[in-house]
């Protein structure tokens, strides 16, 4: 049985091993392609699973607070058919709370993060406008990082690291290891849709950055990349892999 209060979820009568903090982007307009863009559902809940079994509560923040919106392509139920295999979404969203959870979220600056143990970023199409350029959500994510706590960022969620700097000046990901949304994961999705979906892709802007490490496996693999305490995966089927990343790491701790 799952019970939730608010916005924190978790395991009825398995004692909590911790806060992890969850943000997706808020709602916004893709000037690509005019679509509404969200979050990816699968890069939350597949996550959540993995968190939520492994006895962790989840809080789930927004970069402007306020009701999230999925992008349609990765909704179960959306008449293209796209993610129609995606069971555990699928699943959540027949639950309520699950509802009320992606229902006036906290605005990201809202919450302290000496309340949590980790931190991870769910990606989706939203992120691209919302979190690159983001100077709140950075400090916020770095913060975590030079705590010492797990922290994540899935497929273009990863836009947020182009820019990220560490409290002395330099790139978070300076002399990292990480991946995120491929070039050729880019290619696949704009000849599906027949136009260019994205404003500017994280690999070719990766690749810019010197004193770092961008890599990508085969395309759409669940692919994940531990560096320390950062964590990155892929694209939309590495967020579990991402995710038992932060576990092990946080048990490690315990």
């Amino acid at each position: 049985m799952i019970q939730e209060v608010n916005n924190y979820v978790h395991f009825h009568g398995a004692p909590s091993k911790g806060k992890i903090l969850m943000i997706a982007s808020s709602p916004a307009m893709s000037q690509q392609t005019g679509w509404p863009i969200g979050f990816w559902a699968a890069e939350l809940t597949h996550p959540l699973r993995v968190f939520q079994e492994a006895g962790y509560e989840v809080v789930l923040a927004s970069t402007q607070g306020g009701d999230l919106q999925m992008d349609s392509f990765s909704n179960p139920t959306d008449a293209s058919g796209y993610s129609a295999n995606d069971v555990i979404t699928l699943g959540y969203m027949q639950q309520a709370w699950f509802q009320d959870l992606l229902k006036q979220t906290p605005k990201c600056t809202e919450v302290n993060p000496n309340e949590f143990v980790a931190i991870f970023l769910v990606g989706g199409q939203g992120p691209m406008y919302t979190f690159r350029g983001n100077i709140e959500l950075e400090k916020l994510f770095v913060s975590f990082y030079e705590s010492g706590k797990p922290s994540a960022a899935v497929c273009h969620s990863t836009t947020l690291l182009l820019e990220a700097k560490k409290s002395d000046g330099t790139l978070l990901v300076n002399g990292k290891t990480w991946t995120g949304f491929a070039n050729a994961e880019e290619d696949f999705a704009d000849q599906a849709v027949g136009m260019k979906i994205q404003p500017y892709r994280i690999e070719s802007e990766a690749r810019k950055i010197p004193h770092t490490n961008f890599k990508v496996a085969v395309p759409f693999s669940a692919y994940a990349i531990q560096d320390g305490n950062l964590i990155t995966g892929q694209q939309q089927n590495s967020g579990a892999a991402v995710a038992d990343f932060v576990v092990k790491l946080l048990n490690e701790q315990i």
